[in-house]
């Protein structure tokens, strides 16, 4: 157990974020501009409002990584701004990546609520993860759980363990979803945020 704790620390929210923006860019560029009405996984939003919730959890976080603060009381229409929305969002996860990756990023704490810089930088590899996730079930395309992710979900398992309590009161995550004896990392975690991941 000490090993497996000592290899996810080994692994840099730079690199983490990294692996998270090879799977959630491509998820991203492939929304057709006719789904951005239908629905998504999050109750809460469609599919436009959904990437508009995650490029602001992309912008936000940046600010986050170098112990400024962020702003989530209003939602820009990122998506409305602009058909080059989906080449923006790469660049900005880009940055997010860059941000979380400059030294010092991971040190002390981070936010109003001055939690442990690492916590809040992995609470932006959840969405980048999930959310992804979430727009490729709501527009038919594959999320890519595969070889590479292993560091991510050990380190997420982690951070939603440490944060569900919280989380499910406040209405983030619903309540867990159960998930079939032998299920993988990727739906053990989706489970834990309260997504069913066998549901199409």
């Amino acid at each position: 157990m000490d090993t497996e704790r000592s290899e996810v620390k080994s692994h840099t929210l730079g690199d983490l974020l990294a692996v998270a923006r090879e799977r959630a860019v491509p998820v991203v560029r492939a929304v057709p501009d006719e789904a951005l009405s239908a629905p998504t996984p999050c109750a809460d939003y469609d599919v436009k409002g959904l990437v508009n919730h995650l490029f602001q959890v992309v912008v936000e976080f940046q600010k986050l990584a170098a112990k400024g603060e962020s702003d989530f009381s209003t939602t820009p229409d990122r998506v409305g701004a602009g058909p080059d929305w989906r080449e923006r969002f790469a660049e900005e996860t880009d940055r997010l990546v860059a941000a979380w990756s400059a030294p010092g990023a991971e040190e002390g704490t981070a936010g109003a609520w001055q939690m442990p810089a690492r916590l809040v930088g992995s609470m932006a590899l959840l969405d980048l993860t999930v959310h992804a996730w979430d727009l490729a079930r709501a527009t038919g395309q594959e999320y890519r759980a595969d070889h590479g992710m292993e560091p991510v979900l050990e380190q997420l398992a982690g951070t939603v363990a440490e944060l569900a309590p919280t989380a499910r009161s406040t209405g983030v995550f619903a309540e867990p979803v159960p998930v079939a004896e032998g299920a993988s990392a990727f739906e053990r975690l989706l489970g834990q945020t309260g997504r069913d991941p066998y549901r199409a």
